[in-house]
């Protein structure tokens, strides 16, 4: 059952995701192209300055849950089941999404959004193997 449901709302979760990376949370189009390649450097400054709590939560926090739910792929795609697989599929798949940023200026190219993005993805394949042992009359 957890399937069939994963297998509908993927996809409108996708296009909603992107939108958010492109178009919302207030975004605007940058006058330059702007790249931030030191990681987990920039993600401190960014913490230290951040003016609330909330800010560091919808962002850090933010770029990590939001992509749990690719974690678990290998129920729609059964060659993603495999960590290795997954992993490197997905990497290669947000590298694109931030160039695009990076090329629209619609944001910035940031290392550190790659490494918390795939940390959510490796957070995501855990709870789906948990999910899987553990509930498996719900998987179906």
């Amino acid at each position: 059952m957890l399937k069939k449901i994963y297998k509908v709302i993927i996809i409108p979760y996708s296009l909603f995701l992107l939108y958010l990376m492109f178009l919302g949370m207030g975004r605007f189009q940058y006058e330059d192209n702007m790249i931030t390649v030191k990681p987990v450097f920039s993600t401190i400054k960014f913490i230290q300055g951040a003016m609330s709590w909330k800010d560091i939560v919808v962002i850090v926090i933010g770029n990590i849950v939001m992509f749990v739910p690719f974690g678990f792929l290998g129920w729609s795609f059964p060659e993603l089941r495999k960590l290795k697989t997954l992993i490197f599929t997905f990497v290669s798949a947000i590298v694109i999404v931030e160039a695009l940023q990076y090329f629209t200026r619609m944001g910035i190219f940031e290392v550190d959004d790659i490494i918390l993005n795939t940390f959510g993805v490796y957070l995501g394949w855990r709870l789906c193997r948990f999910i899987e042992k553990r509930f498996s009359y719900l998987v179906l």
